[in-house]
């Protein structure tokens, strides 16, 4: 099973991994998952750094990648094409085009956000 980690997962899973759920944990640790994360969530960080918003630098991504086990999902023509009819449920576009990619591959998204909830057909884990 394909699983897609929100950049927030992604980050708690690296620095402070008890902050994630029991349920998430045991879907990212299924013997046949292959666990994802969005280039986004990577610019997502890279903005945050830059920002100062986060202190999360380069190398620690790379590592926590590696760490996780990641495979690295581009964001595609198809990807912007669900993004055009997604409904306005939040402000962060981000993870609005998370969602859209998790929506056009029909993956599940580990997530503690309840407003990915909010989006129809989209599963979240958590």
């Amino acid at each position: 099973m394909r699983l897609l980690l929100d950049t927030s997962t992604f980050i708690w899973s690296v620095v402070s991994p008890e902050r994630v759920s029991r349920t998430a944990i045991a879907a990212m640790m299924g013997e046949n998952t292959v666990r994802e994360i969005s280039v986004l969530s990577l610019s997502e960080v890279a903005i945050k750094q830059a920002t100062g918003k986060l202190r999360f630098p380069k190398t620690d991504v790379q590592v926590g990648i590696e760490d996780l086990k990641l495979r690295i999902l581009p964001y595609t023509a198809n990807h912007a094409y669900e993004f055009f009819g997604l409904p306005r449920r939040h402000a962060d576009p981000f993870d609005r085009m998370i969602i859209a990619q998790a929506l056009s591959e029909n993956i599940p998204i580990i997530t503690s956000d309840d407003k990915f909830r909010l989006y129809q057909n989209l599963k979240v884990i958590w």
